[in-house]
């Protein structure tokens, strides 16, 4: 009897739960006691155009997993299920729906325009779930471990690092292992948690999310101008000597105070895999360079440095947290991610 009990308390509070988040739907419910185990099953049903039910949300949550793996298999292994109820789930909310979801193949699926919809829901639906558990365990957990970092070597004097500081002061627990280095590293081989990277993801068994925006600024010294009249135009710049960075292409986007778009060929001089060298092969006067803005606004304030074209800005570039796919929600890894994506600090 204490068990009948204590799932009929469990009933109430989740049919007033209901109640007050759907309080536009008429619940009607009944309470059912199976004598052999002693548990109550509350059943909702709901008067409004769409029924909403318990079965729809976990097909909703398998529909996501599965379109996330990329397969069947993958999801049915993933949540402890065989492929046949996958597939069983999926169906039946494509039933229910009256739309198609997927299109199946023995290799692989596509979603609909449907299922990209359904999709975008379902992820919006489960990561809200998943940030409210987190709120919760988060207030009692404290998080501990250790967390690989690799990041380009250039952000090691940035405000960048400022915020990786209060993300280890805030959390004790939490042993960093921080890799500087402009040669990108193999994450799942190399056993890294987090990278911050610049530029988009390439490797589609990783995951990634825009962080901010780092703007560059077109520069080189006085001597540079000795031999050359100060252009007027970007297409004026195809000729000149360039330092080159073997991480970027060969090419500069210049935008106009007025929209106006213009794309640099060039040939670099030199060519080096660091930002750092960059902005010493520019300070020597070898040639034009784009490096960070904060990596060179001293130099420009001292006048070391010249910006060239004023009224043209240089394409910024985004940087961007990347990690295995497989790394849960709860992570360390999305632990340091969330703070950085708050951190009004990250304005470089």
């Amino acid at each position: 009897m204490m068990m009948t009990h204590f799932w009929f308390s469990i009933g109430c509070l989740l049919l007033r739960w209901v109640s007050e988040t759907v309080g536009e739907l008429r619940i009607l419910f009944r309470i059912e006691a199976s004598p052999y185990n002693d548990k109550m099953v509350l059943l909702i049903d709901t008067v409004s155009r769409n029924r909403i039910m318990i079965d729809d949300l976990r097909a909703l949550a398998i529909f996501a997993k599965t379109v996330e793996l990329g397969s069947f298999r993958a999801a049915a292994a993933k949540l402890g299920l065989s492929p046949s109820v996958i597939s069983h789930h999926i169906s039946r909310l494509e039933q229910q729906l009256g739309k198609t979801l997927l299109y199946r193949s023995t290799r692989r699926l596509s979603l609909t325009d449907d299922g990209k919809k359904l999709f975008n829901a379902a992820q919006s639906m489960l990561e809200a779930a998943e940030r409210g558990l987190r709120e919760i365990t988060e207030a009692s957990d404290e998080p501990s471990g250790n967390l690989i970092l690799t990041l380009p070597a250039m952000f090691a004097n940035s405000t960048l690092m400022d915020s990786i500081a209060l993300f280890a002061l805030r959390f004790s627990k939490v042993r960093l292992s921080i890799i500087f280095s402009d040669t990108a590293q193999e994450l799942i081989r190399d056993g890294i948690d987090l990278a911050i990277r610049i530029g988009g993801l390439k490797d589609s068994a990783l995951k990634c999310r825009r962080l901010f925006d780092m703007p560059r600024t077109l520069v080189a010294t006085q001597a540079v101008f000795d031999s050359k009249p100060m252009p007027k135009h970007p297409e004026q710049l195809r000729d000149w000597d360039w330092i080159g960075v073997q991480m970027r292409p060969y090419h500069k986007v210049l935008i106009h105070s007025t929209g106006e778009e213009v794309k640099v060929d060039f040939q670099p001089r030199i060519t080096v895999d660091s930002l750092d060298a960059v902005r010493r092969l520019t300070l020597a006067g070898v040639g034009l360079s784009t490096p960070p803005t904060f990596m060179i606004e001293n130099d420009l304030q001292q006048g070391r440095l010249i910006e060239v074209l004023p009224d043209w800005e240089i394409e910024s570039l985004g940087v961007y947290a990347v990690w295995p796919g497989n790394a849960t929600r709860t992570s360390l890894s999305h632990r340091l991610i969330e703070f950085l994506t708050n951190e009004t600090q990250l304005m470089l």
